[in-house]
Order: C-alpha cells, then structure tokens, then sequence
C-alpha cells in the first residue's frame, strides 16, 4: 500500500506506508479504553479483563509490565486515587474525554473511508464558515466550492507553466461548516432487553452517545445535544456520565423518554430540532396521574401505544422529527414503529448493533444539511 505526500513545490510523491510506531503503553491504551467502556466505568473489572487479555495473547513483556502500565496511567492523569466510597482508583475526567474521542474516531473514521453509507439522500448543502483545509475535488461536489487559487497551482506544479492545462485531478475544494444551529435529544433505552439474548446493546449505544457528543462539541460547537435514558422512567444525563450507563431491571416507558425530551427542546431557542431514539423493546410501561405504573410487557398493550402515537403527533405539531433506531425486526415491533414513524412523520431505521454509530452519524449530517437548504 502507498502513501501519497504533497510536498511543497513538487506536487505530489509516493512512497511505501509505514503505520506510525506506538509505545507499550499506547497500545495498552486503546485496549484499556474499549475494556472501560464495555465496564461501564468499572476500573478494576477492566484491569481483570486486560490481565486475562495479557495472560493469554502476551500483551506485555519483562521491559514493560502491566504495573507499569498502571503506573503510567496514575502519573498520565488517567486514573486518580478516590477519597470517597472506600477508597481505591477510579478513571478521571482525561479519561472520559478519550474514550469519547475514540469512539468519535471509531464511527467517523469509518464514515470517512466509505463514500457511500446505509441509506442515501439527493439532497446536498453547501456551508457557509470556512475552515481553511482542502481536499481533492469529488464528483458531486459543487462547483462554487472549488479553490481556483489552489487548483491553478496545482495545475502549474503538475502540467508546467509553458503548456498549461487543468484536469480534474487537479480541482480540489475547500472544506466548510455549517454556521445553522441544531438542538438535538439522544434517547438511549436502557430496559432490562438491552442486555438480554446474550447480546450487548448498551455498549454500543454508548459508544454512539459518546461520539455524537465529541462531533458536535468540537465540530458543531453551536448545536446542541442533550441525553436520556428511559426504563421506567426517564431522566437526562450529562456528557461525563455516558461511560458509566447500565441496564437496569426496568420496562420500557417511551412515553416519558419523549415527553422528557419534548421538555428539553421546548426551551431550546434554535429552529432546528429533532429526536434520535435508540430502543431494542416495545413500550411497556407508563406512568400514570396518580403516579402509579402500569405495566404490561406480554405484546402490544393498546393502552401504552396509543400514548406513544399522541406522543408522535405532538412532536409533529410542534415541528420536531424523530428518528427511530430500532434494534429488534420482529415483525410486530417493526409494524408499531412504522405506525410511530407515521403519526410523526419522522424516520425510522430497523437495524441491528453493527453499523448503528454510522447510520446516526449521516442521518445526523444529512438533517443539517435539509434544513439549511430549507
């Protein structure tokens, strides 16, 4: 494989690509980071798994060994000692910024080598904040985005000045954001269903909500992003707190994760608003006004799904979209969403965990980009 360089004056040169040397302790960071996320937080447990993960596919040597690992994590900042609780180590805030990072980094990374995603939109947008980098020109891109300046000096460097000529290898554009501002709500179901099946749903959910995060914090520093989780309730959690989510023994009250949500946005001043809502169950359970629960986790209870359409249309009235990730296709399920996605007139998308934080991530852009051209 190659790796192309752009030298200053030369164009371009090719040479051999030679993956960048990491240290011991890199490589046990980015093991250490995922065993942390899939914990929920728990640093011992990870420190368990990578001692079992070391044992068995020899991940330290003499030079360097898993205390010293653990000791350059302490003098790093990764982990700290805890006052309270009983005392022990506990992950810090520098941690928590790097796990969100490398999901960023494992979900947009993927996005970036693929030109095409799960689903596909005519639409495009055109930003209006320049950022200052350049990339070489792709079909499709506008032409009002082309650098003249950069391809005329591209077209001179590769063609010569004496007999002149530009050619598409030579167009490149330049980058831009989006200076429209959107406010957006992560629902995150964390029902006892998340975990059940032998199958994890709550970790890469997390990883999503992490990543999502990260993008709009250093990207889009204007949107917004608020999180909920809902069981039999729902209540909202901040950034830092997104490592350490867990499943708990409850049903799925979707009505309360959306009217929590309706809540949240209500007070958002930007125009642009919408709902992403991760769920593997049906809806199960609802409060009622006298603050008792009605619960009923055998089929479609008509009761609860009725709360969920008038749940839908109240969204749509008030102009804000939801986007159902639905990680379950029993046909049952995929009739209620469908009829949700109606009342809503939103979207919905029946998907397993594989390929979640990339669908969410281009809906996410795409939804920028319509509302600009609206």
């Amino acid at each position: 494989m190659k790796q192309r360089e752009k030298m200053q004056g030369r164009g371009f040169i090719f040479k051999k690509f030679e993956e960048e040397a990491k240290s011991p302790f890199e490589n046990l960071f980015e093991i250490f980071k995922e065993l942390i996320t899939h914990t929920s937080g728990e640093l011992d447990e990870a420190l368990e798994w990578l001692k079992q993960l070391d044992e068995e596919y020899k991940l330290t040597t003499e030079d360097y060994t898993l205390d010293d690992f653990v000791e350059d994590l302490k003098k790093k900042g990764y982990i700290r000692e805890e006052v309270e609780n009983g005392g022990g180590m506990t992950i810090t805030a520098k941690t928590e910024r790097a796990i969100r990072k490398q999901a960023l980094d494992q979900i947009f990374g993927k996005l970036k080598k693929s030109t095409s995603g799960n689903h596909r939109t005519n639409h495009t947008g055109t930003g209006d904040e320049h950022t200052g980098d350049f990339r070489e020109y792709q079909y499709g891109d506008s032409l009002d985005r082309i650098s003249m300046t950069e391809s005329l000096r591209n077209a001179q460097i590769h063609h010569g000045i004496g007999n002149f000529n530009m050619t598409e290898d030579d167009l490149v554009v330049e980058e831009t954001h989006y200076k429209s501002q959107m406010s957006t709500v992560l629902m995150i179901d964390i029902s006892h269903s998340m975990i059940l099946y032998g199958e994890d749903r709550i970790t890469p959910a997390k990883k999503v909500a992490m990543a999502l995060a990260e993008l709009i914090t250093t990207r889009y520093p204007k949107d917004t992003l608020d999180i909920i989780v809902f069981g039999n309730d729902a209540w909202q959690v901040s950034i830092a707190d997104l490592p350490y989510l867990k499943v708990g023994p409850y049903h799925t009250n979707t009505v309360a994760g959306l009217q929590l949500a309706m809540d949240l946005l209500r007070r958002k001043r930007n125009t642009n608003k919408q709902i992403f809502m991760i769920t593997d169950g049906k809806p199960s359970c609802i409060r009622q006004k006298d603050g008792t629960y009605y619960k009923n986790p055998m089929g479609l209870d008509p009761f609860i799904i009725d709360k969920c359409y008038n749940m839908a249309q109240q969204a749509r009235k008030l102009k804000i979209p939801i986007t159902t990730f639905m990680i379950a296709q029993d046909p049952y399920l995929m009739q209620f969403v469908r009829e949700f996605t109606y009342a809503n007139q939103g979207k919905a998308f029946y998907t397993g965990i594989k390929g979640l934080g990339e669908m969410i991530f281009e809906d996410y852009e795409t939804n920028r980009k319509k509302r600009i051209r609206g």
